[in-house]
């Protein structure tokens, strides 16, 4: 058996990521199977009502595509700059047509793989930190391979920022993409 990859492993970092965001908000997160893969979603989010500000929805979800990568972003106004790989994904993840929103989750890394985990008596230290975009609406691509999209700094993937999107969904707003004006 050969070892993951960095690509894989960056992967795997991600999903432990979101289920360790999201248990920590009480919010249900569930592995997509083979054909939610295929169609660009990693896992779906759940959360149950009563919500804080009190939305009138009692359950929510949303599907969500992860990312992790080590590329250190470019900060745009108030946004990080990804380029996100696979047009067919960026035309997935902005459709309006949608019945359940759906999210990109980007967990940026540190550089080299010997700072991503640490581990002592103490803690489990993931380093760095992801951010949610909702690419809904967003404009089709001029390109053929990859978009260039923006993540709000504001948008941080945290239990307080899962929490607030969970909230915000419980009121039926769904979050459109904002591009570098976010």
């Amino acid at each position: 058996m050969q070892p993951l990859s960095s690509q894989n492993i960056e992967s795997e970092l991600s999903y432990a990521y979101l289920h360790a965001v999201a248990a920590h908000s009480s919010i249900a997160c569930k592995v997509a199977g083979r054909h939610d893969d295929n169609a660009g979603i990693d896992a779906e989010l759940t959360a149950w009502g009563p919500f804080p500000d009190g939305g009138y929805r009692t359950e929510v979800d949303v599907k969500v595509q992860l990312k992790a990568t080590v590329q250190q972003p470019a900060t745009v106004g108030n946004c990080l700059s990804y380029s996100l790989q696979g047009i067919a994904r960026y035309d997935d993840l902005r459709k309006e047509t949608l019945s359940t929103p759906r999210i990109l989750v980007v967990l940026f890394l540190p550089p080299t793989q010997a700072e991503w985990l640490s581990h002592t008596e103490d803690a489990l230290s993931l380093r760095k930190c992801a951010y949610w975009v909702s690419l809904r609406g967003a404009p089709d691509s001029e390109n053929a391979t990859a978009q260039t999209i923006y993540l709000p700094r504001a948008q941080r993937f945290d239990p307080n920022g899962l929490t607030a999107l969970m909230v915000s969904l419980s009121h039926n707003r769904i979050p459109t993409y904002q591009g570098r004006e976010a």
